[in-house]
């Protein structure tokens, strides 16, 4: 009789290599994330130097939230605390996975309010850019 585990191969075949492939998503997902928090403080700058507008918090929201969603991922845990024994010894990255572990309950909440917020955001800045409306300004 052969034993229970011999038969196991790993995540090497469906379903659980698209698990596997989900880390590799994570790292999109992240410099995605950096893309777009360059374009929220680049958006600050006017013609007259420092502008702020109705625009800016919106796409600060976004980013935001963008970010929240991208660091509560299952891979973010792994990165932050995967491999290690003692969390004693790195409490550092102890205290990272676990900041990371507290809103990874919520990670599918944040993946549609996510999804409902860059709809929004691409909506307003589409009639922007197509002169439809203009971004209602504060400062600049």
């Amino acid at each position: 009789m052969a034993e229970p585990h011999s038969a196991y191969s790993g995540e090497t075949r469906l379903p659980l290599i698209i698990q596997n492939s989900h880390r590799y998503f994570f790292y999109v997902a992240t410099a995605v994330s950096v893309i777009n928090t360059y374009d929220a403080i680049m958006a600050f700058h006017s013609p007259s130097g420092f502008g702020f507008g109705l625009g800016n918090v919106i796409l600060v929201t976004n980013v935001t939230l963008l970010w929240v969603y991208t660091l509560s991922c299952h891979s973010c845990r792994h990165v932050t605390g995967g491999r290690l024994k003692h969390f004693s010894n790195h409490p550092i990255r102890y205290w990272l996975w676990t900041q990371v572990s507290r809103i990874n309950t919520r990670h599918m909440q944040f993946a549609w309010i996510t999804l409902g917020t860059l709809v929004l955001t691409d909506f307003y800045v589409m009639l922007v850019a197509s002169g439809t409306i203009s971004d209602l300004r504060f400062i600049g």
